[in-house]
């Protein structure tokens, strides 16, 4: 069999890039043998003692298949159907899962514009007015997402304050952590710092994102009813029969700071493309470079011209059409030659 001749590196997004060739070694090496099924088995057990290293004692290790099982999993173990979660309208459970928390668990949400992607915590009291009136859904979560969805990053103090106000109304804190280890590693801290020591209860941790095949996890850490979880997970499709492979690349990410070294990477690679973009030349960041991922407004003919010129399927995302803005994704395979490449294009386009 001929080899496939080498894909073009593309920004739209880092669920583009492949997986880690330390990830690829772990699952070579699991798939020797026989294992048990369903997760009685030696990698994901070990998975549940390093959560437990890495969020605290306690926390509860769940692997599923992918990002939005992760999410409405954890929303199902928080809510019930007359409950409802506050997000910001930019939250990928509202816009990009097609409708899935509301029609699997049967909440309501419940969304807030928010500042630079993130919601405060004045939002977590919008609704206490109709709090124990029947003829309302009740608020139960407050969901918000790390990094954010425009690429910013909530700080320790900012999840705190947001925790405490939900607490205090008696709600939990979900957190999409799909890019959770692009934010610790942006704020040079540990993934406890900006989840369970910051008071959140339930987190989606990504792994697809950050060098994984496939998987997610998710992390339980506080007062969630742990004795629904496994009936949850198999009624929702999320549990793998041949487990060992979503918890042995989790193993690998997490061995040897893995994690850390790949979303340091890919953040490091956004800073420098923002740093090769010139506003003066047209290209405006329109948020805060603080993760992984750079938006930039640019001309509508700018634009076009780069879809048609760039290769990649699509070579990068149109994030706000109207406004002009895109997104460019960097991942942990972002070479700094792949940034300049783009920048050079950019600026080309922007020159003509």
């Amino acid at each position: 069999m001929s080899a496939q001749p080498a894909s073009p590196h593309d920004f739209a997004s880092d669920n583009h890039a492949g997986a880690h060739a330390e990830v690829i070694e772990a699952l070579i090496a699991a798939n020797a043998g026989h294992a048990g099924a369903y997760g009685t088995d030696a990698w994901t057990a070990r998975l549940a003692q390093r959560i437990e290293e890495l969020f605290g004692p306690g926390a509860i290790t769940i692997p599923v298949f992918g990002g939005t099982g992760a999410n409405v999993l954890c929303l199902e173990l928080m809510c019930r159907p007359h409950e409802a979660v506050i997000c910001t309208t930019d939250a990928h459970i509202n816009l990009d899962e097609c409708g899935a928390p509301e029609r699997i668990t049967g909440v309501k949400l419940l969304t807030v514009e928010g500042e630079g992607g993130k919601l405060r915590a004045d939002d977590v009291t919008n609704w206490e007015a109709q709090r124990g009136v029947e003829h309302h859904v009740q608020p139960r979560v407050v969901s918000i997402t790390q990094c954010t969805e425009l690429g910013t990053v909530y700080t320790p103090e900012e999840l705190r304050v947001i925790a405490d106000a939900a607490h205090e109304q008696g709600m939990y804190v979900h957190m999409d952590g799909a890019r959770l280890a692009n934010a610790a590693a942006h704020l040079g801290v540990s993934l406890a710092a900006i989840s369970s020591e910051a008071g959140v209860d339930a987190v989606s941790f990504g792994g697809t994102k950050n060098g994984l095949l496939y998987g997610e996890l998710v992390v339980l850490l506080d007062g969630i009813d742990a004795d629904r979880t496994a009936f949850a997970r198999k009624q929702l499709m999320q549990l793998a029969s041949k487990m060992r492979f979503v918890s042995t690349q989790f193993e690998a990410l997490l061995a040897d700071e893995l994690w850390l070294r790949s979303a340091t990477h890919a953040n490091a690679m956004a800073t420098l493309l923002a740093e090769r973009l010139d506003p003066a030349e047209g290209a405006v960041l329109a948020h805060p470079v603080e993760s992984n991922a750079v938006f930039v407004r640019l001309s509508a003919p700018a634009i076009a011209e780069l879809l048609s010129r760039l290769e990649g399927e699509p070579p990068f995302h149109v994030w706000d059409r109207d406004r002009g803005v895109v997104r460019l994704m960097c991942s942990w395979d972002t070479t700094p030659e792949d940034v300049e490449r783009l920048a050079e294009a950019v600026r080309e386009v922007l020159a003509g």
